[in-house]
């Protein structure tokens, strides 16, 4: 045995491997993407690891592979499982062969996404049990867990981590790799696998007589342990996963019934314990989820059971919000002799997508924004981004955004008779009509933004909606050739795979003209010119366009693009027209505008704009 420093994820990774794992699917989102990243680097010998293009399809690769009586794994966050959601519902229905865990990692406070999800109400949903560590040593032996009381119940498990978890570092104890002794051959039983109505209704019953065990094995499993029971005995502390490290800290005395398997509840085991306090406090993330249930189980009569009207459901733990939630005095905050400049998120010095952000500018356009680096392009100055909904939402909602206001003002239109002193504003415009545009423009003109990955992930159906019911959007593809966003990580279209190997790079375009798609147009977007142009002629076609924004994401590539430009002073006018491409590389100064070279990289986007030619390289 050895003992190891790891975060969460590495610890997950290592689990993996000691379980005996031997394939794991993905999609990179933080918080869950170092563990793909971990297996691939360090135990590739022994597991066959890839990104999938979405949660979906990696949930099917890793449910395929247990069918065949492997032990698979798969990983995503939060917001990943609502893609992976199908899959999730109908396996828990057929079971599984081999030991089969999806990992995903949530993210409270929302450091990294756009929104709040608590995942244990996904295994409630789908009747599958689920295990939630508190640390790096139980994320590495939970997943062994996993695995355990998957091939004993034939039934998916969901391993819910969390940001702090995931990132956070603690000592692991590693040991060897158990292989499994299944033979990896499909054996073939539709009844079994197949889910069609008639069966499907015996594996509902299969389904609930299979929770009725795993409920009887919560009671008694070792994960679920009353902690410091001879403590004091006032009030006593229900709760699972990271939250459990800031009870211990704030209330270091209290009785604690950490539930490390936290469903099937274990409704025994709370009786028991909640008849030996005074006092019940219910300290989770996110949502009641124990609470509510621990309050149907009937406690003894007297025992008051505080959760959600004392502690916060929105937002990460931290032993100062409970204190403070609890009405304890909260430390002062240390006083800090200078107050720090506020440091908002840009994009990198020479990012591509902001050539293509800046030319949006120049046109008056609705943009349907999505999921990924791009999304700062919300911001000032470039503020060119004006819906974020989901993965490839971008591209379905600039389609339901164009038929809305094209069907809006057809509608609006009617005959009206000629007339000389009828100006072009009024002509067609029915009297009385609120109109969809400024008079004159007709209905808005609406673009939708994607990103590589983004597009492969979930962005080709909505494309192929829009050729099949006649759409007119333009949709863009911020084509970086790498998944910038979760920390570059290859997709389907940067010809590599996560194992190292060369393989197809899919290309957008193709992909594009076989959806149905007529105008496909492929530009630099750092010839801002250009950029513009085309998205002009776009815009303003009847049918729909595909663009391809495509250049390198610099810091990927981890070099300059070109030297450090230079402001010849005498010919700076002070318009500050290269200070709205939001560049940190480009400062205002007293005398005008200056280039910091230790932060320019050289894509010549600021000298694309200058009128007066004052920006170049230096002579």
């Amino acid at each position: 045995m050895v003992k190891t420093l790891l975060s969460g994820n590495e610890a997950i990774a290592r689990g993996a491997y000691e379980s005996g794992i031997t394939l794991a699917a993905g999609y990179p989102g933080t918080p869950s993407t170092e563990i793909l990243e971990n297996i691939a680097e360090k135990y590739k010998d022994t597991i066959y690891a890839e990104w999938s293009p979405n949660e979906k399809v990696a949930f099917e690769v890793a449910a395929g592979a247990a069918l065949t009586g492997a032990r698979a794994m798969v990983t995503m966050k939060h917001v990943g499982l609502n893609v992976a959601a199908d899959p999730l519902m109908t396996l828990a229905y057929t079971g599984v062969v081999g030991g089969f865990v999806a990992v995903v990692a949530d993210d409270p406070g929302m450091h990294s996404s756009q929104n709040e999800q608590d995942t244990r109400h996904f295994a409630r949903f789908a009747k599958i049990p689920l295990l939630e560590p508190a640390d790096s040593e139980e994320a590495k032996e939970y997943v062994k867990l996993a695995i355990q009381i998957s091939e004993e119940f034939s039934t998916p498990v969901i391993l819910r981590t969390s940001t702090r978890v995931s990132h956070s570092r603690s000592l692991v104890n590693e040991y060897p790799r158990q292989e499994s002794d299944k033979p990896i051959h499909f054996v073939k039983n539709p009844p079994q696998f197949v889910a069609v109505p008639m069966w499907a209704r015996q594996m509902r019953v299969r389904l609930e007589e299979r929770m009725k065990k795993l409920r009887e094995y919560a009671e008694n499993s070792p994960v679920n342990e009353i902690v410091c029971a001879s403590g004091d005995k006032e009030f006593g502390v229900i709760t699972s996963g990271i939250a459990y490290q800031y009870v211990r800290e704030t209330f270091p005395s209290a009785p604690v019934l950490k539930l490390g398997m936290p469903f099937p509840f274990p409704n025994r085991l709370i009786r028991k314990f909640a008849k030996g306090v005074r006092k019940l406090l219910v300290v989770e993330e996110l949502e009641d989820f124990l609470e509510k249930h621990i309050k149907t189980l009937g406690i003894r009569k007297g025992t008051v059971c505080d959760g959600k009207n004392v502690f916060p459901n929105i937002g990460e733990f931290s032993p100062d919000v409970l204190l403070e939630s609890y009405g304890h005095t909260k430390p002062p905050p240390p006083k800090i002799p200078f107050v720090l400049p506020s440091r908002p998120p840009v994009l990198c010095p020479g990012c591509p997508h902001r050539g293509i952000f800046y030319a949006l500018g120049q046109l008056d356009v609705v943009v349907a924004g999505d999921i990924g680096c791009y999304s700062l392009g919300v911001l000032p100055p470039l503020s060119r981004m004006d819906t974020l909904l989901c993965m490839g939402g971008g591209v379905s909602m600039a389609h339901g955004m164009d038929k809305a206001v094209r069907n809006n003002a057809h509608q609006n239109r009617c005959e009206m008779p000629e007339s000389d002193s009828a100006s072009p504003a009024t002509l067609g415009v029915c009297a009385g009509a609120k109109p969809t545009a400024t008079p004159g423009t007709g209905a808005q003109k609406i673009v939708g933004m994607v990103g590589d990955s983004t597009f492969f992930h979930s962005g080709i159906t909505g494309l192929l909606d829009i050729a099949y019911n006649k759409g007119s959007s333009t949709i863009i593809v911020v084509d970086n050739r790498i998944t910038a966003m979760t920390g570059h990580q290859d997709n389907p279209g940067s010809g590599m795979t996560l194992m190292g190997e060369q393989t197809v790079a899919v290309s957008i375009e193709a992909i594009g003209k076989a959806c149905g798609v007529k105008n496909v147009r492929t530009l630099d977007p750092r010839d801002i010119k250009t950029a513009v142009a085309t998205l002009k002629e776009a815009t303003e076609s009847p049918e729909p366009w595909l663009i391809v924004s495509l250049a390198p994401c610099p810091l990927h590539l981890k070099k300059p693009l070109g030297p450090p430009l230079v402001v010849k002073a005498d010919a700076c006018k002070k318009c500050n027209l290269c200070l709205k491409l939001g560049c940190p590389g480009l400062e205002k100064t007293d005398d005008g505008v200056r280039i910091n070279e230790l932060l320019c990289a050289g894509c010549q986007m600021c000298e694309n704009v200058c009128p007066t030619k004052a920006i170049s390289e230096p002579s």
